[in-house]
């Protein structure tokens, strides 16, 4: 399945993790990615179009070939900065604004994977350390699962 969306992905001691960013155009998906990527521990899977396909129980993401390695940046241009030709995905994000203050835990399903959802304001200063913090728990729980 090919997405609209923007993928990015830290590298922790179980792998590579992917966070999948989804919105509309316009949404900062390209700008958030650039401010995580700056972080060494933080690669590009894709900017704009993705593959998300099911393996074994994991789902993955990677670059539409065109577009690997290339970033968009607005009121820059193209951009071409390392990144990974896939990764298994571990949060979806949805880029706009959230309307609870204290949201109950939310999946979402794709291709019969279920993901852990959030939804945050791409532009807020304090979003990629949001995306830090919850990936980083998410990663811990599953340690601690059975």
């Amino acid at each position: 399945m090919t997405v609209h969306a923007t993928a990015i992905a830290h590298r922790s001691v179980s792998g590579w993790r992917a966070v999948v960013l989804f919105g509309p155009s316009g949404a900062g998906k390209s700008d958030l990615a650039l401010r995580m990527i700056r972080d060494p521990a933080w690669r590009l899977v894709g900017d704009d179009r993705l593959h998300l396909w099911r393996s074994g129980e994991g789902l993955y993401a990677a670059p539409a070939k065109r577009l690997a390695g290339i970033l968009e940046v607005r009121h820059i241009g193209l951009m071409a900065v390392p990144h990974l030709v896939a990764a298994q995905v571990g949060l979806i994000v949805r880029c706009e604004t959230p309307t609870e203050r204290l949201p109950e835990p939310d999946t979402q399903i794709v291709h019969g994977v279920s993901i852990p959802r959030v939804v945050l304001e791409a532009t807020d200063v304090s979003t990629p350390d949001r995306i830090r913090q919850t990936l980083t728990g998410i990663e811990a729980r599953s340690w601690l699962e059975p």
